[in-house]
């Protein structure tokens, strides 16, 4: 949970400083962290079906 938490700090940053770094390097630090969440959402899933 906690590294959830920290995803979305790290993209209100971003999204902070969207208005100041070229727009190929926004969509390019959007597209790692979506990258990184679908990896969780599907690591998590995966677990909760092991574990039933």
């Amino acid at each position: 949970m906690i590294f959830l938490v920290a995803a979305f700090l790290l993209l209100g940053f971003l999204v902070g400083t969207a208005a100041h770094i070229p727009l190929p390097a926004t969509f390019a630090a959007a597209a790692a962290i979506g990258a990184w969440l679908l990896v969780f959402a599907v690591r998590e899933r995966k677990h909760h079906r092991q574990g039933s």
